[in-house]
């Protein structure tokens, strides 16, 4: 690839030219479908995550600068992180699906249950709110903390740390 060639695509790209994408997609596409592919080892995914690969490199067009890195360093980067996206979350529907069939909530005895559990959504009512919401969303509607990050427009960390505290609390609330 001839740096005129990159020159000219990242003209292009600044002015918003849609002529930009296609010659990207005609000299880089092959690179990181490679890339990605290896990444996912999934044809399929590996074809939808080049795909949005391409739909987020037109979006963020504008932000790339050559001054930071060369064009194929951008674009690998943006290929390679949705490819890891892609690929966990190809994982997290795959593991869902595996723990809904092997899910044994049906059959556990009922003598063994813990009356002090049965009533765990009435406890959860006496923590603060910013506690129960993030409780509700793992334990009661079974989000993965990622999801409930993304559902409840609440930064992982501090989904981690409310989960903690919120089950701390509830300790306290059952050895009372």
């Amino acid at each position: 690839m001839s740096y005129s060639l990159e020159e000219h695509i990242v003209e292009l790209l600044e002015k918003g030219d849609k002529a930009a994408i296609n010659l990207l997609y005609e000299n880089y596409s092959d690179s990181l479908y490679g890339v990605i592919l290896k990444i996912t080892s999934n044809e399929e995914l590996a074809q939808d995550a080049l795909q949005e690969s391409f739909v987020k490199i037109w979006k963020n067009s504008k932000k790339y600068d050559s001054k930071k890195a060369r064009l194929f360093t951008w674009l690998y980067r943006i290929a390679r992180n949705t490819a890891i996206d892609k690929l966990r979350s190809f994982n997290n529907r795959f593991e869902k699906e595996v723990q809904i069939d092997k899910s044994n909530v049906y059959i556990l005895p009922t003598a063994s249950l813990n009356q002090d559990v049965i009533d765990l959504k009435d406890h959860v009512t006496k923590l603060d709110e910013k506690y129960q919401i993030v409780l509700n969303a793992l334990f009661f509607e079974g989000m993965t903390q990622q999801e409930a990050s993304d559902e409840l427009d609440i930064p992982l960390g501090t989904i981690k740390s409310r989960l903690k505290i919120g089950l701390r609390d509830l300790r306290k609330l059952f050895n009372h």
